[in-house]
């Protein structure tokens, strides 16, 4: 699905990926792991297509990123994106954030999803209304409101406690087994250790 090659990112003179190559196939649990500053963020934001690489090539499906004409279209219709800080808007309700992704989304598609995550309760809540292990549901039910074929995520249980920590997990390894590729950048083993595959990222380098 995803093959990267020869990857290599500075930022100014400091090199933050040197000569990463990797192939991520569908439905593949990836995990990346790595200490603050090893790379693996930058490695993430690369694969995701929000970030550039300064050199090396990367492909979707066969695709060449390069050749992407209309890389915001892209995104919306193969990628969804889970962030350590859930970035959900205070004054719309859980089921208007969710939509923000997806303006063609009904109420009974919202629904459904947030019942899959076990939150069906909170679709008119206002995200200061729920815990912030909701509020992370929340922010993976908007990431998959497209059904995308692949989701990134850069340490989404960065705030969250082992209980909900785990949690986001599992409901990421579900989504795998159904066939949506996860590609998870955290600093935490045991939870990397649920993966499928897991590359660790020290000095820039793959390990």
């Amino acid at each position: 699905m995803i093959k990267a090659s020869n990857l290599t990112h500075y930022y100014n003179n400091d090199k933050a990926l040197e000569n990463i190559s990797l192939n991520i196939k569908k439905g593949e649990f990836v995990s990346l792991i790595g200490e603050s500053g090893s790379g693996k963020s930058t490695l993430l934001s690369i694969l995701s297509t929000l970030l550039k690489p300064t050199s090396g090539e990367i492909s979707f499906d066969n695709l060449n990123f390069k050749s992407i004409k209309n890389i915001d279209s892209f995104r919306r219709e193969n990628i969804g994106f889970i962030f350590q800080f859930h970035y959900l808007i205070n004054y719309l309700t859980v089921k208007e954030n969710i939509a923000l992704a997806n303006e063609k989304a009904s109420k009974n598609e919202i629904s459904s999803l947030l019942e899959l995550l076990g939150i069906k309760e909170l679709i008119n809540k206002y995200p200061n209304e729920i815990s912030g292990g909701q509020r992370q549901r929340v922010a993976i039910a908007r990431a998959l409101i497209n059904n995308p074929k692949i989701i990134f995520a850069d340490e989404p249980t960065g705030n969250l406690d082992s209980k909900n920590s785990l949690n986001v997990f599992e409901i990421l390894k579900n989504f795998s087994s159904k066939g949506t590729t996860i590609v998870v950048a955290t600093h935490d083993k045991n939870l990397a250790a649920m993966a499928d595959i897991i590359y660790e990222v020290k000095d820039g380098k793959l390990q």
